[in-house]
């Protein structure tokens, strides 16, 4: 009797804990690629080196765990050691004292990544605060036979030859403004904390923000969030990918195919804001000139893409907010005509009208130049009539309706 008895307790706890299990969401995240040659660190500096790499959470946690990728790789990545610590300083390799957290995968120091796949690692305690940056740091045995990483990071990252994953700080190691084989850092939150995703291109990328500065439209929206008492459970995870079209890939694949991996797999992902096309828009005649059909086919391809997006989106419980192309007459790289422009006016429009969404954000009309509506005002504007400055992504940021995200 008394092992009956014993047996019905144990079944009532594991049922109890299989009840609350923690509530994950990500935190930080970067979409992957296989990085351009330009881009690639040489295999030399690989081998036998510490990579050390700074993140910018934006909700915060006490109980943390880091997604690592080798989803481009040929062969099985070795992680022999890897750390996780808060930073020092966003701009150097150092550690704040006493916050240096041994990473494990399945209770092991060491693991190896097949090919084509990720890896959580063993949660984690360490006090994080929302906003906060950590530096995660692995040693690569060997140099990973097919790179995969984020080339757009617009963050430092550290290498060194040496296991030196748990050192105070890395003197002498070089430095890149790019982040390899780290796909996502996760935080156990309460129940109601929830994961927005930026799915984008470059806009959301953040070409034109500032190094180390955590000011792209998504880093300043999560900071919006956490001001707040009623979104400060929503963390903005950004997934832009420099070049990345809808319909072609890119500088990385294109946005239907990695919708599985880069949205639908981030823990809590409960929106996506998508501003995606204007690569799609500007290759169509960035060389040739085309004819009206061929812009009339342009436009109907991008929108059913679009609609391709809802739909699996909405197949995995996530809403989708729209956000109108900004404006890119005067571009130097694609050179738009109007008929290009024409095909971006008929896209927003769709955009703006069709009901297709759960909500849009018109970026188109928060940064263009009442003057000039194909232009971008002057002081949101890089330089290069593409990309928004650091101002204009400050103000894209703030036409996000936080209600739309709730």
């Amino acid at each position: 009797m008394k092992g009956w008895v014993l047996l019905g307790a144990l079944a009532l706890a594991q049922s109890a804990y299989a009840a609350t299990p923690d509530h994950w969401i990500a935190s930080w995240g970067a979409a992957q690629q296989i990085p351009e040659a330009g881009n690639l660190l040489p295999l030399a500096d690989m081998q036998d080196a510490t990579l050390r790499q700074i993140v910018h959470l934006t909700v915060g946690g006490s109980k943390l765990r880091v997604r690592f990728s080798n989803a481009f790789g040929t062969q099985a990545l070795v992680i022999d050691d890897a750390h996780i610590a808060r930073s020092a300083d966003k701009a150097s390799a150092r550690i704040a004292p006493g916050t240096d957290r041994t990473l494990t995968f399945d209770g092991r120091p060491s693991i190896a990544i097949p090919p084509g796949a990720e890896y959580l690692s063993d949660p984690v305690s360490l006090a994080a605060p929302a906003l906060s940056s950590l530096t995660v740091s692995i040693h690569l045995p060997q140099a990973p036979a097919g790179q995969t990483g984020h080339p757009g990071s617009r963050a430092t990252s550290y290498y060194l030859h040496g296991d030196h994953a748990a050192d105070a700080d890395l003197p002498g190691a070089g430095h890149v403004d790019h982040w390899y084989q780290l796909t996502g850092v996760e935080v156990a939150a309460p129940p109601a904390a929830a994961t927005i995703v930026a799915f984008g291109d470059s806009i959301t990328d953040g070409h034109g923000a500032t190094t180390n500065g955590d000011d792209r439209w998504p880093d300043i929206l999560a900071a919006r969030l956490q001001a707040s008492p009623a979104t400060h459970n929503l963390s903005v995870v950004n997934v832009g990918i420099g070049g990345n079209h809808l319909l072609t890939d890119g500088l990385g694949p294109n946005a239907l195919a990695r919708l599985d991996r880069d949205v639908f797999a981030r823990p809590g992902a409960k929106a996506m804001l998508v501003l995606e096309a204007i690569n799609d828009l500007g290759k169509l005649s960035r060389e040739d000139v085309r004819t009206p059909e061929q812009h009339k086919q342009l436009v109907a391809d991008l929108i059913a893409a679009y609609r391709q997006i809802i739909l699996r989106a909405h197949g995995q419980g996530v809403r989708v907010i729209g956000c109108t192309v900004t404006p890119y007459v005067g571009s130097d790289y694609y050179h738009p005509d109007a008929a290009s422009e024409a095909d971006r006016i008929a896209l927003n429009t769709w955009i703006r009208t069709s009901g297709a969404f759960d909500a849009i954000v018109d970026f188109d009309a928060a940064i263009r130049d009442p003057a000039h509506p194909e232009r971008m005002i002057a002081a949101y504007d890089s330089g290069d009539h593409l990309h928004p400055s650091a101002a204009g992504y400050k103000v894209m940021a703030a036409a996000i309706k936080l209600e739309a995200l709730r």
